[in-house]
């Protein structure tokens, strides 16, 4: 059997645009992505303010774009892709990380699947591993994502919950509905099962993950942000995960989502047993840290994993739930943000060459 195949590399601002082109077609998207077929573009929005490394950058989404529109896909056959949360606004989040202005400027169409579209209860035919037990009522998807291509646009950075973040969480931002918090004590078979689920409703599913600034930290919001000029490309969801969790300095089997989804066939965790053509990334290894948490991340774990998990329903699943909204706004938008969050965003802007290219967007 063939190898996955991952492409990764090294790229600067005056050439990011083209360097998604050759990214691109370095993993062989064409091979996945059929012109004939709508394709969402899911962008990433962890948080509706900008910061480094926390959300799809603007030049990923334009070159994405532009590679397609070059090698003649239907520029009324590709759309921007948003789902929303409790905590994040969609909204808001693409005016603030300039996906809007870029989707505009090619002319695409722009869905908010809470807002435009219908969701339709799903019966997935290959097995579940917690989906059903999370949503015994049924598990609902977007309608429209049935019979069309998706493409991931992650960017590379820790999570609190899953050590990394990648193209795998980045289904969980659009597959599921806002009550997706529901998952967060399973969460690494959740991303097995939203994998599964894409695999049956997705005639091709393809990632391109950004890593011109990379976050370290109690991702995906506060973390430190690194300039990296890293970019990732690969139709295998799994190996791109793996990739992208090695050059972060972690071993990619050692992340359950990643070991779970090799074990169940769905892509390939084992790193040699990937293909990566581009840059050689074998010495490559960014320390980052694992396991770091802030106030509030602590206070969410012991709900899912600590003393208080016989409350996790009482807490997150009733007509108090909103009171967890309310922390999570508070500390993060209120408190983190102003306080730390902006100095790091300021330094970014004004101090690294991708911070003057965002501020030309």
């Amino acid at each position: 059997m063939a190898k996955s195949v991952v492409a990764v590399l090294k790229t600067r601002p005056e050439t990011v645009l083209e360097d998604y082109g050759r990214l691109m077609r370095m993993a062989g998207y064409q091979d996945v992505i059929k012109k004939d077929r709508d394709t969402a573009l899911k962008i990433n929005i962890s948080w509706h303010v900008f910061y480094p490394a926390c959300s799809t950058t603007p030049w990923q989404l334009d070159g994405v774009i532009k590679t397609m529109l070059e090698d003649g896909y239907d520029r009324d056959l590709i759309h921007g892709c948003h789902n929303r949360t409790v905590v994040v606004s969609a909204k808001r989040g693409e005016v603030l990380n300039k996906h809007k202005p870029v989707i505009e400027a090619h002319g695409l169409r722009n869905v908010h699947l809470y807002e435009d579209e219908e969701w339709i209860t799903y019966v997935p035919k290959g097995r579940m591993l917690v989906l059903n037990e999370i949503y015994p009522e049924g598990i609902q998807i977007p309608r429209r994502f049935i019979g069309e291509n998706i493409i991931h646009l992650p960017t590379m950075k820790t999570h609190v919950f899953t050590t990394m973040t990648g193209a795998m969480k980045n289904a969980f931002g659009g597959l599921l509905h806002e009550k997706r918090h529901f998952t967060h004590s399973v969460i690494h078979e959740t991303l097995v099962d939203l994998l599964t689920i894409q695999k049956e409703i997705h005639p091709g599913v393809f990632a391109v993950m950004d890593g011109t600034f990379a976050g370290d930290g109690p991702g995906p919001r506060c973390m430190v942000p690194h300039v990296k000029d890293y970019i990732i490309a690969s139709a295998d969801q799994v190996a791109i995960d793996a990739v992208s969790a090695k050059m972060m300095g972690f071993d990619p089997m050692s992340l359950p989502f990643i070991r779970l989804a090799h074990e169940a066939g769905l892509g390939c965790g084992e790193l040699k047993d990937i293909e990566i053509k581009g840059e050689d990334i074998s010495e490559v290894n960014w320390h980052f840290s694992k396991g770091q948490n802030t106030f509030a991340s602590k206070g969410q774990k012991m709900i899912y994993w600590g003393p208080l998990k016989p409350l996790e329903k009482l807490l997150l699943r009733t007509f108090i739930a909103p009171w967890s909204y309310v922390a999570s706004i508070g500390y993060h938008d209120w408190y983190w943000y102003p306080l730390i969050g902006k100095h790091r965003v300021r330094q970014a802007l004004y101090g690294t060459k991708w911070g003057e290219l965002f501020r030309k967007y």
